[in-house]
């Protein structure tokens, strides 16, 4: 099953269509989700209950536009209440991935990743898409695109891209990006020396990669892109110049907490790119 978050603004995020999308390749049920963030207890030790019309119409209203276009899916609005964050990851549990708009505030909006998402991100135990508001399908037409870093982040988010790019007949791209230590050297032979056998073996690493995944899958086309730079924006503009559909990152959760745990990289990709954005998380034992 897909999960995906809702809120008031459901019409102009791409969250519900990315997530619809989704479901009807995947052939999946989906449940939206609404949290309100408001409980009251109708008599002591009850259950709590939910008492915000607008969010009941709201629901009703999502679970409409679903019916019209369920064809053969199972599409179901709900209504939960509790922490936003907290309860969409609680219900998502187990799922296939988890679905949130991006929602970012600021003279930057476009750029910026919400506070209930990028909690979302940090806290889900399953994959989580992060979706530019008002994205549509025709949006991006290029390959799923995953960075590769060379940590054990990449298996899971290879594994996602390559279930990915099977569902949509798309190429999948490796991108990885390197950059050259400091080098406190005048001698501009050797730097250049330096900075040629990086990239030879930047290069090496990543077909090797790529290596590793052909034969699973033949049928596939793996790309690899290797490019020198700072690594947030070299995968940004990697998924930018092939017009990606969906950019998939690694993340890493420690076994003993959940906090705060996203990676600079995947934080800052979430920020700028202008895709869908898949992180997945790859456990910690220490």
């Amino acid at each position: 099953m897909i999960y995906v978050g809702i809120d008031s603004s459901w019409r102009h995020s791409g969250a519900l269509e990315w997530a619809v999308r989704g479901a009807d390749l995947r052939h999946e049920p989906l449940r939206a989700v609404y949290v309100v963030d408001q409980t009251v207890r109708r008599a002591p030790y009850s259950e709590p209950t939910i008492v915000d019309e607008a969010a009941v119409d709201l629901v009703d209203e999502v679970q409409k536009h679903l019916d019209a276009r369920r064809d053969r899916l199972d599409l179901d609005a709900d209504l939960m209440g509790g922490r936003p964050a907290t309860t969409l990851v609680e219900a998502a549990a187990g799922s296939t991935m988890l679905v949130v708009g991006r929602r970012g505030t600021g003279a930057f909006k476009r750029l910026l990743i919400g506070s209930t998402s990028e909690e979302v991100v940090n806290v889900a135990t399953v994959p989580v898409v992060v979706v530019p508001d008002r994205w549509k399908p025709g949006d991006h037409s290029g390959p799923v695109v995953v960075a590769v870093g060379g940590s054990d982040a990449d298996q899971g988010s290879i594994e996602f891209a390559v279930t990915a790019v099977t569902e949509r007949g798309v190429p999948l791209r490796l991108v990885h990006v390197w950059e050259l230590p400091s080098v406190h050297s005048r001698d501009a032979a050797a730097i250049a020396r330096a900075e040629q056998e990086w990239d030879d073996n930047a290069r090496r690493w990543g077909e090797a990669v790529a290596g590793e995944w052909r034969p699973r899958y033949p049928e596939l086309v793996i790309q690899v892109d290797v490019r020198r730079g700072h690594a947030v924006d070299g995968v940004v503009t990697a998924a930018e110049q092939c017009d990606a559909q969906l950019l998939v990152v690694g993340g890493r959760r420690h076994h003993r907490t959940t906090a705060m745990l996203l990676g600079s990289v995947a934080r800052g990709v979430l920020h700028h790119a202008s895709c869908p954005v898949a992180v997945v998380h790859a456990e910690q034992t220490s």
